[in-house]
């Protein structure tokens, strides 16, 4: 089975695991999540490092991970050139990051660095080599996989030249309607805004599976499958 999961933003990792024991997740399936692993909680920089050991789980770049990377001169030995280096571009980079929650990400990743400098390398290795989308084919459906939304959109319009600002920062209005001939699969945007708290939104041609985890719910699984979705065991209806 495929399924998909988006805007974790810092959520618990054994509770993030109960949630995948409670669809019998297992080797034999795949697992996409759709971008900001991180800033909220306690980072998310644990559910990174639970990824990167997984097979079966891919990554698709969210908004908070670019402005994470946008900063990864962070991270650098602090040298005179590293200091010359850091222009109003860098200082207005990390002051966005900063705006938009990276406290917490940022700790757990100076303790990491800290504890242990190559699996820091390595983290920040693996979300630069995170792709900005992806297409998954089921039996019954197409899909596309991608953080925001697709900015822009033309019907034919190719996915690899859209730029990543179109991929990572504008989410679809209610009324957009993207590819009919495959479902784009999103998150960024609460379904709040759709009047959908904690539950998915779904249209014709997209589907928004960010259930709040950054405002304090609990993620959700869409099962590409069967396009059903699984919530946290407790908020079952």
């Amino acid at each position: 089975m495929y399924y998909a999961t988006s805007d974790l933003h810092g959520y618990p990792l054994s509770d993030f695991k109960r949630l995948l024991d409670s669809v019998g997740f297992g080797d034999d399936d795949t697992l996409y999540v759709l971008g900001d692993v991180i800033d909220g909680g306690d980072g998310g920089v644990g559910l990174l490092r639970w990824m990167m050991d997984q097979p079966n789980v891919e990554l698709i770049l969210g908004n908070h991970e670019a402005m994470l990377l946008s900063c990864d001169f962070i991270f650098d030995e602090i040298t005179d050139a590293a200091i010359d280096a850091l222009d109003e571009s860098r200082i207005g980079a990390l002051s966005d990051w900063m705006a938009n929650g990276a406290e917490p990400t940022l700790r757990a990743l100076r303790r990491l660095g800290q504890e242990n400098p190559e699996a820091l390398a390595d983290l920040l290795d693996y979300l630069r080599d995170a792709p900005l989308y992806a297409i998954v084919e089921t039996e019954a459906n197409g899909f596309v996989l991608v953080h925001a939304g697709l900015s822009g959109f033309q019907p034919g319009k190719r996915l690899r030249a859209y730029g990543a600002d179109d991929l990572l920062w504008r989410g679809p209005e209610a009324d957009e309607r993207y590819f009919d001939d495959a479902i784009t699969v999103v998150g960024h945007v609460p379904t709040d805004k759709f009047g959908c708290p904690g539950r998915m939104f779904r249209t014709p041609t997209w589907i928004d599976i960010d259930t709040g985890a950054g405002l304090g719910r609990a993620p959700m699984l869409l099962c590409l499958d069967t396009l059903t979705p699984h919530y946290m065991p407790e908020l079952r209806e």
